[in-house]
């Protein structure tokens, strides 16, 4: 069996990043959020998590849009 480009294994590398950033990112969201209810924590910091959130699914997005293109060309 052949070895994978080292292309392939940079591409697979950064999907399972990804996937483990949004995966950990969601639980971390709805921790934050359940958690801050029942603390009755300022609002302020309910909306500090989702722009925390926000800003880790937006990386995801654009890194893979750039696994996207990478396998296009």
């Amino acid at each position: 069996m052949t070895r994978p480009a080292p292309q392939e294994i940079r591409t697979a590398r950064q999907a399972r990043t990804v996937a483990l950033v949004l995966a950990v990112t969601m639980i971390l969201w709805m921790a934050a959020q359940v958690v801050g209810g029942e603390m009755g924590w300022n609002p302020r910091y309910a909306f500090l998590f989702d722009l925390a959130a926000l800003a880790a699914f937006f990386w995801a997005l654009v890194v893979t849009y750039q696994i996207w293109r990478a396998r296009r060309g």
